[in-house]
């Protein structure tokens, strides 16, 4: 399981170092794609395999879906990590996400987040302030 937050920066070449404690789950590389909110998610190989396949059995008709699998399949790039632990961030995801030099890696149970510093740091105030909103609607899940 991913958790935490750790702050990272990305070089020239658009590589960054991947948390310690995240490339014991992501063993192997992983694949980095298109996140909501304006991040990246990471997913290991595994949960890559798992999230893709329940992708690929939404109905071929809904419009929604095809989107959908679009922004996750046509935006995701293979990583793997270098002798140092980093893995390169393709450009048109750093574009994507706004990620200037600061990035910070969210740890999201079974994938990872990479977000860029201040757009993480914004999110952040603006849900802390919906947090109590949010758990009342979530209230009758059981969590």
């Amino acid at each position: 399981m991913l958790a935490g937050q750790y702050q990272h920066q990305v070089d020239y070449k658009g590589r960054v170092s991947v948390p310690k404690k995240f490339r014991a789950v992501l063993v192997g590389g992983g694949v980095v794609t298109r996140g909501l909110d304006g991040c990246l998610f990471l997913f290991s190989k595994g949960a890559w395999d798992n999230i893709s396949g329940k992708l690929q059995k939404l109905p071929l008709t809904g419009k929604d879906a095809r989107a959908f699998n679009r922004f996750m399949f046509a935006n995701a790039a293979e990583v793997s990590f270098d002798r140092l632990g980093r893995i390169s961030l393709p450009p048109y995801l750093i574009e994507f996400a706004k990620i200037g030099r600061d990035v910070t890696f969210v740890g999201v149970g079974d994938r990872a987040e990479i977000w860029a510093t201040k757009r993480w740091q914004a999110y952040q105030a603006l849900s802390e302030k919906e947090s109590t909103e949010v758990a009342e609607k979530l209230s009758g899940t059981g969590i």
